[in-house]
């Protein structure tokens, strides 16, 4: 039954993701605001849900899955920053999405940890 707690959160973080390249409509060649968006958001929610998953103890599976595999994993997207990053090439503008969204990704999570620690004790 893992497998559908993962097909239902996929395909609502599928929709999710969606829903922001409605909002925010990547212009070719130009800055990927969806996918710079959606990968932001979703690092750091997956701090946060660390924490308080871990902070629940006992059987976190289910919401592991669902959450963090499931919707986050249908939510965030790398295979699109990979994309968008090799079509912006080495430019200028290339570069810095590509430095900015890593380093990002990377600080969103650390503050969604950090936040999530704070929120649980």
């Amino acid at each position: 039954m893992n497998w559908l707690l993962v097909a239902i959160g996929g395909a609502a973080g599928s929709l999710a993701r969606y829903g922001v390249s409605r909002l925010w409509p990547a212009v070719p060649g130009g800055w990927p605001v969806p996918t710079f968006t959606v990968n932001l958001l979703g690092s750091f929610a997956i701090g946060l849900l660390y924490m308080y998953i871990a902070a629940r103890g006992g059987s976190p599976d289910n919401a592991r899955l669902f959450w963090m595999t499931g919707v986050l994993g249908g939510f965030t997207t790398y295979s699109a920053f990979a994309l968008e990053s090799a079509l912006l090439g080495f430019s200028a503008t290339g570069l810095i999405y590509m430095l900015t969204t890593i380093a990002g990704c990377l600080i969103a999570a650390a503050l969604g940890l950090k936040i999530g620690t704070v929120l649980v004790s």
